[in-house]
């Protein structure tokens, strides 16, 4: 994957995948596709994030859940239910198709499980 060895690095694009999230949420008539991809978006670079502060490597994907996994195996226990992982995982791509439109409800959930992910790398890594 990627040289960056800074975490920062990660946690900046994050960031900005958070803030694009949250706007396509707040808007007067929601992005919901928008949101789910940046939400998703978010919450890997924050997954990546950890691990390249543990000196880890790992592989190009989308996948949340073998990412929390990896994390694991570095020390780091993700408390964020795998499940949860897997659906947001799946805004990866499937947001990015016409076909089965996000309700309003998958979006903002999708945004809450960035959030936890957000939160809990963001203060692992002394970011508060």
């Amino acid at each position: 994957m990627s040289k960056t060895t800074d975490p920062l690095a990660w946690t900046a694009l994050a960031e900005e995948d958070y803030l694009l999230a949250r706007s396509a949420l707040r808007r007067k008539r929601p992005l919901r596709y928008g949101a789910c991809f940046h939400a998703q978006q978010c919450a890997e670079k924050y997954l990546k994030a950890l691990l390249v502060f543990r000196g880890h490597v790992f592989p190009r994907t989308h996948d949340l859940l073998a990412l929390s996994d990896l994390c694991t195996l570095a020390g780091v226990i993700v408390p964020i239910a795998p499940d949860e992982l897997d659906r947001l995982s799946a805004c990866a791509v499937q947001v990015r198709y016409p076909g089965d439109e996000p309700t309003l409800e998958e979006a903002r959930r999708a945004m809450e499980i960035a959030k936890a992910v957000r939160r809990f790398a963001r203060k692992f890594l002394g970011l508060h």
